[in-house]
């Protein structure tokens, strides 16, 4: 006759087993939740030391099921798209090199450059690019919003809050991606304006020690994100070759914040909504 020590001993093993079970999908995927990373850069310093291949193995081991990707210069993404078409969404950022960042909204030859690009018909959107307030209205940027009104492309922004209101000013059916959550902007600004533009939303990539500082979700961002669950996209940066190698450490921290969200706003967050964006 068995003790009941011995009774007991495979009845615990299972229930360890059920609750080991039950953990790994209630406190998350038992896969790691799929990411559609929209801020990747794959400019000219990389390519040597990190051939597309090695970009591409990279980002599937990080579990991004789709990058969207804008390069300094243009090659870059166009080399990525054609290697793996179905992970890489080519932006177009408006830079030929480095230079371009500081003027590039007030020097016309930029202009040929772009159209030029856009003519290989697969950018979905023109950036992202550094825009700020007081910037905007030369008639480089008109003719860049005209260009993605004509071609239903959206533009991914790195500026503040002023240069974001001002934009839409210019064109209210504009679609903006607002790059890094404005960088410094707080939840209650970035509310104010996704509350007063429909057609806005925001990356958050670089703000994962603002977002959830310590790990642990900020409640003032937690509470912006649900209410506003359908207009924020997951996001790391790449733009400096460094940044390769950091990574995978950016996408488990933002895998980590989405955790602490109800399940359906981080799956928006996560990949959803940038799905939408870019179908």
């Amino acid at each position: 006759m068995l003790s009941s020590r011995a009774v007991r001993a495979p009845r615990l093993a299972l229930a360890a087993v059920l609750l080991a079970a039950a953990a790994g999908s209630a406190g998350g995927q038992a896969t790691p939740l799929p990411i559609f990373d929209t801020h990747i850069h794959y400019s000219a310093p990389d390519w040597s030391d990190y051939p597309e291949d090695r970009i591409l193995g990279i980002l599937a081991n990080a579990g991004i099921r789709r990058a969207l990707v804008s390069s300094t210069p243009d090659e870059g993404t166009i080399r990525l798209h054609r290697k793996d078409p179905a992970r890489i969404v080519p932006i177009l950022r408006p830079y030929r090199t480095r230079d371009d960042i500081g003027s590039w909204w007030q020097d016309p030859t930029v202009l040929a450059h772009i159209e030029s690009r856009l003519a290989l018909g697969v950018h979905k959107g023109i950036g992202e690019f550094h825009l700020f307030g007081g910037q905007t209205g030369t008639p480089v940027i008109r003719r860049v919003i005209e260009l993605a009104i004509r071609d239903n492309l959206y533009l991914h922004a790195h500026s503040d809050e002023v240069a974001i209101a001002e934009l839409f000013t210019i064109e209210p059916r504009l679609r903006v991606i607002w790059a890094h959550a404005g960088m410094s902007s707080g939840p209650q600004a970035v509310g104010a304006l996704l509350d007063r533009y429909p057609t806005l939303w925001v990356d958050l990539a670089i703000r994962n020690g603002d977002v959830a500082p310590g790990g642990t979700i900020d409640p003032a961002w937690r509470a912006l994100m649900i209410r506003h669950a359908d207009r924020f996209l997951a996001g790391t940066d790449t733009w400096v070759t460094s940044r390769w190698e950091a990574l995978p450490g950016s996408v488990a921290d933002v895998r980590t914040y989405l955790s602490q969200l109800p399940p359906d706003v981080a799956e928006k967050i996560a990949y959803e909504n940038a799905e939408r964006l870019s179908p």
